[in-house]
């Protein structure tokens, strides 16, 4: 664990499917960042859901072609990792349980010395469930370093009594458990839609044997840990009428957290939000209908200027514009969305 005195540094750099993985050194220890891309671009940052990292919660959308042309054309990536959540084998070592657990708001503070590192201005941000609520509250807490937000499946409230007492019991079972067999069900539980957990007559599916072999490798503390955070969380539906950056919200009509992005879209700003709810998804939609969500990140980039590029061109990169995106543009006659499953809400 590094001293938290210490200032932001470097440890190491790793070649890591594509990317270089950087150990930062932050006031809260040190934090894994995966950065894909030319370092040139507008840059992307990326939080994944509790246990998660970027490529057990954002492979499927990086590996869709279509989005990944979109994203890496436009975008450099940042994926951070929660603390103590890279993979074992990359260096995820145990947190000493003597360190002080981190709060919702010392994650959100964590991300701002990440940028800082890197030398970043204002960024794209795409979170997942307890990802989304970090860097929802980074946007509320650090306005002028956000140019918008793609939030899957997000929170914004306290916990109700019934998410609570769940986290209460995943918490238990980490803590005299660790990882075993009945928490990773739960999580599966909070993920994915039972279309894809399967049945006793239906095998599950490729998508959710690859996570379940993930969290395999998860240190239970670290997870803990996380997990104390988001338990902990601050309602912060009152600040989100000040949010100024354009945010897309896409949900999963299976999440257990639909009803909680249905709450969250009608506290935004009506001009510069938008809803795609996803039909027999969980809240995981980047892993388990990626696809879903092309046409309207391609209309929430337009915004900015940013575009998917031709098959058979090779067009400079639009550089970012403050131009606002109507929320016309996302409407489902404007996206040509008579495709099913997905379904449409301007707040």
């Amino acid at each position: 664990m590094a001293d938290s005195n210490d200032s932001v540094s470097v440890d190491m750099e790793k070649i890591y499917l594509g990317g270089k993985e950087h150990h930062v050194r932050t006031g809260q220890g040190s934090v894994s960042v995966i950065v894909c891309g030319d370092q040139d671009k507008p840059p992307l940052i990326t939080y994944p859901d509790l246990a998660l990292n970027h490529m057990s919660c954002f492979q499927g959308l990086f590996f869709f072609p279509e989005a990944a042309s979109l994203l890496l054309h436009n975008f450099c990536i940042y994926h951070i990792s929660p603390p103590g959540h890279e993979f074992l084998q990359l260096g995820a070592a145990e947190i000493c349980q003597d360190d002080p657990s981190p709060s919702a708001d010392d994650l959100a503070d964590q991300i701002l010395e990440v940028l800082n590192y890197f030398g970043l201005g204002a960024v794209m941000c795409m979170g997942v469930t307890a990802g989304a609520y970090i860097l929802t509250l980074f946007a509320l807490k650090y306005r002028e370093r956000v140019l918008g937000l793609i939030l899957i499946s997000p929170l914004c409230k306290s916990p109700s009594w019934s998410e609570w007492f769940y986290n209460k019991v995943m918490s238990n079972l980490l803590y005299f458990y660790g990882m075993c067999g009945l928490l990773k069900e739960c999580l599966l539980q909070r993920y994915f839609s039972k279309e894809v957990r399967g049945s006793a007559e239906v095998a599950e599916s490729d998508i959710v044997q690859a996570c379940r072999k993930l969290l395999d490798e998860r240190q239970s503390n670290n997870v803990f840990r996380f997990l104390q955070a988001i338990n902990g969380r601050p309602d912060i539906t009152e600040g989100l009428k000040r949010l100024r950056c354009r945010t897309l919200i896409f949900v999963g009509d299976s999440s257990p957290f639909h009803s909680e992005a249905l709450h969250m879209i009608s506290k935004l700003d009506r001009r510069y939000s938008a809803l795609v709810e996803v039909q027999a998804c969980g809240s995981m939609v980047t892993e388990e209908q990626p696809h879903a969500m092309l046409i309207p990140m391609e209309y929430f980039f337009m915004g900015y200027g940013l575009y998917r590029p031709c098959q058979f061109s090779d067009s400079p990169r639009s550089p970012l514009s403050p131009s606002c995106i109507s929320p016309e543009l996302l409407s489902p006659e404007s996206m040509g969305l008579k495709l099913k499953p997905i379904k449409t809400r301007i707040s």
